[in-house]
């Protein structure tokens, strides 16, 4: 192991656009007023300071590889997608045969659709050939160059495409995860049974198309594409240490949001189950902390802009919502705040929180804890979920109603409600 792992790291936003928004600047959605996909921060906060950025002006080489802001993908593959140039001194986007050849070819539920679509397909073409392959390479080229050019420090962002749908990546990752093998969510609608409609409002009319056939095959091809990223992340590692910079240099390791295959009836994002508001995270900060340990206390993805300017002595903003997490790289029993925030709209489209000329619109928050998951939405009124991980850490049962668990849904309500102007400048009367 070489870093430490944070157990129950979450997302701000289960959405490409709003979660990197939201971690790259620090800052909540409901601060950086980004809920949809089709946005950047300088349109809504234009002189708040980036993470990048930050890093840049305090004299490093600041460079972007691939996905950091969004893209729509595939189509922004070979683009600058949504990017921010005022955060990189160098952009570079390769595009690979997932994009320039082989999309004739990629199966998906709603023919040629494949960003926001189930779809998939297994490419006779080999790792050097795809796009994150590309990526991979063009990462091991820059980090031969920083290491040439001491002392100038780097702050180099690596965003590699997959898992995003389509699941396109060589055949021979696919093989490692045999079809008939893969399983198939059971008891859906048992499952279902105790939620609030607005808790599976993600679900999409064309996943009715899916066959326990196609599940396994989405579910192989969904695997493929972790393994063949996983092998590309493993490349830029190995050329930090050929390169001799790994003693000295911290690592990141994360994704923008969780993922449904299934589970609850769900595919994909934009749920606050678990399985959506979850996301990985790992930090290796060279002499500080144990490898290989495990911090259980709850984490968001905003942690990291305050955490990583404390460990490179980077001056930031004032105005960042969430905290350092160095406490816990040096001790993993440290609590923290001991609590992550992740929201999601409904209806409406993506407009600001409390904006009234959102006709329809409303958002869920949910507060996970060491212990508890608690949703509102609208708050409340379209409808309450509580979730004991300690014995149902799949969230099979919705204990909001549950006279037995008044109490604790009292609690958890009053620290949602302490939590959320945190988060929120119109609720605390602060300027973001």
């Amino acid at each position: 192991a070489r870093g430490v792992r944070f157990e129950r790291a979450y997302c701000q936003f289960p959405l490409c656009g709003p979660s990197r928004n939201s971690m790259l600047t620090g800052l909540y959605p409901d601060t950086t007023g980004i809920l949809a996909n089709q946005q950047i921060f300088r349109q809504t906060i234009p002189s708040h300071l980036s993470l990048p950025h930050a890093f840049r002006r305090a004299g490093y080489f600041a460079a972007r590889l691939g996905k950091l802001y969004h893209y729509n993908v595939p189509n922004s593959i070979g683009t600058d997608g949504h990017d921010d140039p005022a955060s990189w001194e160098l952009e570079i986007n390769p595009a690979g045969v997932d994009r320039l050849e082989e999309e004739p070819r990629i199966f998906s539920l709603v023919p040629g659709q494949f960003g926001a679509t189930l779809s998939w397909y297994a490419s006779p073409k080999g790792d050097a050939h795809h796009t994150d392959g590309k990526l991979a390479a063009e990462a091991e080229w820059v980090l031969e160059r920083c290491a040439g050019r001491e002392p100038r420090p780097f702050f180099l962002a690596v965003g590699f495409f997959r898992p995003h749908t389509p699941y396109v990546s060589p055949k021979a990752y696919f093989e490692k995860y045999p079809e008939r093998e893969m399983p198939v969510v059971q008891g859906v609608k048992e499952d279902q049974a105790d939620l609030p409609a607005a808790a599976l409002a993600s679900y999409k009319r064309e996943e009715d198309k899916l066959t326990d056939d196609l599940r396994r095959q989405c579910l192989q091809a969904y695997y493929a594409s972790i393994s063949f990223m996983d092998a590309q992340v493993g490349r830029v590692l190995n050329a930090l240490d050929r390169s001799g910079l790994a003693d000295r240099t911290i690592i990141v390791f994360t994704s923008d949001h969780g993922y449904h295959m299934g589970e609850h009836g769900l595919w994909q994002k934009r749920s606050l189950f678990e399985e959506s508001a979850r996301v990985p995270l790992l930090i290796l900060a060279p002499g500080i902390g144990k490898p290989g340990a495990v911090v259980e206390t709850p984490v968001s993805q905003v942690d990291l802009y305050p955490t990583l300017a404390e460990l490179c002595g980077v001056k930031p903003p004032p105005n960042l919502q969430g905290q350092s997490l160095v406490p816990m790289l040096k001790d993993p029993t440290s609590v923290g705040r001991g609590w992550a925030l992740t929201q999601v709209t409904r209806g409406g489209g993506g407009r600001r929180a409390l904006d009234t000329g959102a006709a329809g619109q409303f958002m869920g928050y949910s507060l996970g804890t060491a212990r508890w998951r608690y949703t509102e939405w609208d708050e409340g009124r379209q409808g309450v979920e509580l979730y004991d991980h300690d014995m149902d850490p799949q969230e099979y049962h919705n204990l909001a109603a549950d006279p037995s668990y008044s109490e604790v849904s009292r609690e958890l309500k009053q620290l949602l409600a302490a939590a959320r102007p945190q988060s929120h400048p119109l609720l605390t009367g602060a300027k973001p």
